[in-house]
């Protein structure tokens, strides 16, 4: 049996602005893990299965009279898509084909099934491609499991900037500017799969930081899970209508997650604190002109508590729920914080960083 795993994460900063080309944002991988093994299938029939997903619900919408699904929370999708590219790829590899079982897991999700927010479809597909690549003995590197699984994952999807595959598959701190979305799919209708991996993706940039010294990293879930694939769909929407103000949005952005990245080459942890407040007021500003709640009163009031002990806090991607993210150093009074947070019923995460290897 082969086991290979693919963590969560959280957005740190510059959301929303990453959906689009140079504009950066700050992402961390978490010790919160998809594990996806495989083996050998003892008959001609293989198996998929997992714990968590078999009583997932779907989600549809009403477009005129039709009802049409929307399979992009279920996770399975984004298995199945993974199958498909990564046996596509080992094909054109010369690679033959075989029947397995592949068994699912995932520490992602709360004890009583509801989502952290910590990107678990793109774990999914990492852990996935990740298992199908070892079984089949094919040399795997970060930036081919990266290419395949954005691939994999965007098939799905169809919006997103890939930023939380790149956090799972490279692990630690990164900085992340997303690719040509037009461009691949051009590439992907003409070419061979192995080529347009082979290939250099235009726009695509994924740096390693290195956190400052005396920086720590505290999570806090609100409780409420969010749909980040609905909230872009409704903002992508108002692109249009918003010219202006969204391009003004996008250059601040960037101008704020370059300031952080400086934060981080320069072991200044207060310059990163300083612009995680800017990228607040940002994400406040977008979320109100184009009427959607990205902080709702649950992590208003966590990123309160966290401001009252010296903390710099924000939402963290898409927000409406999940997980908010708070900057602090060694004169923090990290116990008295938590405490409030739970009297606040915010529930504070004990998770660290993951710094990825690939252990084949």
């Amino acid at each position: 049996m082969i086991t290979e795993k693919a963590p969560g994460k959280l957005y740190i900063a510059g959301e929303y602005a990453v959906l689009e080309q140079d504009c950066p944002a700050i992402l961390v991988a978490l010790d919160q893990y998809v594990r996806v093994s495989i083996k050998k299938s003892a008959s001609d029939t293989g198996l998929i299965h997992s714990k968590q997903y078999s009583q997932d619900s779907i989600h549809w919408v009403r477009q005129g009279s039709k009802m049409v699904i929307d399979n992009r929370d279920n996770p399975f999708e984004y298995i199945l898509s993974a199958i498909s590219f990564t046996e596509r790829y080992c094909l054109e590899k010369n690679v033959k084909m075989g029947v397995y079982d592949l068994f699912v897991n995932s520490d992602l999700d709360s004890a009583d099934g509801k989502k952290y927010g910590l990107g678990s479809s793109a774990a999914v597909t990492v852990a996935t491609v990740k298992a199908i690549l070892h079984f089949y003995g094919v040399k795997a590197t970060k930036d081919l499991v990266y290419k395949l699984s954005t691939i994999s994952h965007y098939s799905v999807q169809g919006n997103g900037s890939a930023g939380d595959i790149a956090a799972s598959v490279y692990g630690g701190w990164i900085a992340y500017q997303t690719f040509n979305k037009t461009w691949l799919a051009e590439e992907l209708a003409a070419k061979r799969l192995s080529d347009v991996i082979s290939e250099a993706w235009p726009g695509l940039k994924i740096q390693e930081l290195v956190p400052p010294e005396g920086m720590d990293l505290l999570v806090g879930w609100s409780q409420q899970p969010a749909s980040t694939s609905r909230l872009v769909d409704k903002t992508n929407a108002n692109k249009k209508n918003l010219k202006a103000e969204y391009a003004k949005f996008l250059e601040d952005s960037r101008n704020c997650v370059l300031k952080i990245i400086k934060g981080f080459e320069e072991n200044n942890i207060k310059l990163i604190q300083k612009q995680i407040a800017v990228n607040r007021r940002l994400l406040q500003h977008f979320a109100a002109i184009n009427n959607i709640a990205i902080e709702i009163p649950r992590l208003t009031e966590l990123i309160e508590i966290a401001n009252k002990f010296g903390g710099a806090a924000k939402t963290s991607g898409a927000g409406n729920g999940d997980c908010g993210i708070v900057i602090v150093n060694q004169d923090t009074n990290v116990d008295l914080l938590r405490r409030e947070w739970l009297k606040n019923n915010i529930l504070p995460l004990e998770f660290h960083i993951h710094h990825s290897e690939l252990t084949f």
